[in-house]
């Protein structure tokens, strides 16, 4: 019996790769996309073709995994097309960071200190409930449950990371962090292929979010729908975020450690409004909201289908999940072990549901007025 289960999980395995193999190439060639680009654009020190760059917040006791991750994309990519790196921190960079980083790139690097207002408490958080908050969830095993630091990063990477002074000339970003690997070369440029198909948001891993660290994001969500129907822009998109037609969340979310993102997403009016609601609503440090899951409802709800891009191609490992490119052919340019890749796993069954999605998405007039007819009330338990 053991044998038979052992067989029905290849056999399910590999129709699952094919299947992948399938529905994931890319809208354009990378070659068709570079073949009208100057590659002399791509030299250090000037412009590049899209106006974009690596965006890293990282510590200063980071350093030695900052230079690893650093190591990594730039032999895999950045050594053909030297974009600039943002280096973001709550405090000022040390110049031994600060030489140290540099020396691993002939790109140009910038180095920017986040504003106090933008990692800080804001006034209507009641601190002394919110350390009585964490002190629960630690009860409760909830992982990072009595970092106060970590809720801040999530907090600016929801809605403040994309205002930074040293962003505002920028278009596209591509998020990196200490220790991340990257297991095959990547021979196109991302930020122009995401220009010319019209992709607002890339990612690579897509999780299911640990229920008890957003117990009311859900229900505040909905609030904000129905606040402001015209936040609905991608129907469909509840279908990747709820399996009963709303009533609950199912936690799906890019993993956001990857992700190569348009600005003007985030700038656009209805991404601001969003998360001034849930900034307003205190779950960011009352409970302990991730940057992932507020930046995947917007995604899914703001954005068609065709504007959200799985990088299946990149291979790309952030302790503990690996995406590792399925086709034989990546075997060429890669040393990760498909096998292992996250797609394979339930946790990260999210990452094939998006690409399930129906093609067709269609806008209607207000999408949202639906919806909200579907849903509970915003009150309503999760």
């Amino acid at each position: 019996m053991a044998r038979v289960f052992v067989i029905i999980n290849l056999v399910v395995g590999l129709l699952l790769a094919l299947y992948l193999r399938h529905e994931t190439a890319p809208q354009a060639e990378p070659d068709q996309l570079l073949a009208s680009v100057d590659t002399n654009a791509y030299a250090p020190g000037v412009a590049k073709p899209v106006r974009a760059a690596f965006v890293v917040l990282v510590r200063n006791s980071e350093l030695a995994g900052m230079k690893r991750a650093m190591r990594q994309i730039e032999d895999r990519f950045n050594q053909k097309f030297n974009y600039p790196y943002v280096f973001l921190n709550d405090v000022d960079f040390t110049p031994e960071f600060m030489t140290e980083t540099a020396a691993m790139t002939h790109a140009n690097v910038s180095f920017g200190k986040i504003p106090h207002a933008h990692w800080s408490y804001p006034e209507w958080i009641n601190q002394t409930y919110a350390h009585e908050c964490r002190q629960r969830m630690h009860k409760q095993g909830v992982f990072y449950a009595l970092s106060e630091s970590y809720r801040h990063m999530c907090r600016f990477n929801s809605g403040f990371f994309f205002r930074h002074e040293l962003l505002q000339d920028l278009d596209y970003y591509w998020r990196i962090e200490p220790d991340v690997e990257y297991s095959c070369d990547i021979d196109y440029d991302p930020f122009l292929f995401m220009q010319r198909q019209g992709i607002k948001y890339g990612y690579t891993i897509a999780l299911h979010e640990y229920p008890e660290t957003v117990p009311t994001l859900w229900s505040t969500v909905k609030a904000h729908i129905a606040a402001a129907p015209e936040f609905v822009r991608h129907a469909a998109g509840m279908r990747w975020l709820s399996a009963d037609g709303g009533a609950t969340y199912n936690g799906c979310h890019f993993w956001s450690n990857f992700e190569i993102g348009a600005l003007s997403f985030f700038r656009s009016p209805e991404y601001l409004a969003y998360f001034d609601a849930l900034d307003r609503a205190g779950g960011f440090f009352y409970e302990r909201w991730g940057d992932a899951p507020v930046h995947a409802i917007a995604a899914a709800l703001m954005l068609q289908k065709h504007e959200v891009h799985w990088f299946e191609d990149i291979g790309y490992y952030h302790n503990p999940w690996l995406n590792c490119p399925q086709g034989a052919a990546a075997r060429l340019r890669c040393h990760c072990d498909p096998a292992k890749s996250a797609v394979l796993h339930y946790w990260a069954s999210c990452t094939r549901e998006w690409v399930e999605l129906p093609d067709a998405n269609a806008t209607a007039p207000n999408p949202a007025s639906t919806l909200i007819s579907l849903l509970p009330s915003a009150s309503a338990s999760q």
